[in-house]
């Protein structure tokens, strides 16, 4: 399994992502939406459209984060990946994305903008490789990484998952 993600990873170039995982930006489209015409929330223009390969082992998770714009999420192999999603009220979801269709898995998903959401791989000593799609484009200026016990304040709830899958 080792040989298999060093490979992928390799053969797409992809580095690591501040939330955890291992990631390749594969389209940025050449057109920009300009500020004046986007929502106050973001802090200048975007392009049109972006997207990732997005490679993440079960030794690791993606830490909770939220950005302004929705994103798509494909399943491309691996082992199917869990996606936790907290939105604006407080409901949580533990969404599985993969092809195990007759367990109620998809194999695409799209979280709502602004909703806090973190993700694992399903099955123990696996991988899963996945892709991300976000519009308007993806900026790093659009990503905020959760601190712990401001979400746990938020939602205390959930205080457990967010405890699991948060860094500090």
């Amino acid at each position: 399994m080792i040989d298999e993600i060093r490979n992928i990873v390799t053969k797409l170039d992809m580095k690591p992502h501040p939330e955890g995982g291992f990631y390749k930006e594969t389209y940025r489209s050449d057109g920009v939406i300009p500020k004046d015409v986007l929502e106050d929330k973001f802090s200048g223009a975007r392009n049109y459209c972006t997207g990732i390969y997005f490679l993440l082992t079960s030794e690791n998770f993606s830490a909770f984060h939220r950005i302004q714009q929705d994103e798509m999420w494909h399943f491309y192999g691996g082992s199917s990946l869990y996606v936790h999603v907290i939105d604006a009220n407080g409901l949580y979801t533990r969404h599985a994305v993969g092809m195990n269709l007759y367990e109620g898995e998809k194999p695409q998903l799209v979280v709502p903008a602004g909703c806090w959401f973190a993700s694992s791989v399903k099955e123990k000593n696996h991988y899963s490789f996945v892709g991300c799609t976000v519009s308007p484009g993806f900026d790093f200026e659009d990503f905020e990484l959760a601190e712990r016990n401001k979400l746990i304040q938020e939602f205390p709830a959930h205080k457990e998952t967010i405890t699991k899958y948060t860094r500090a």
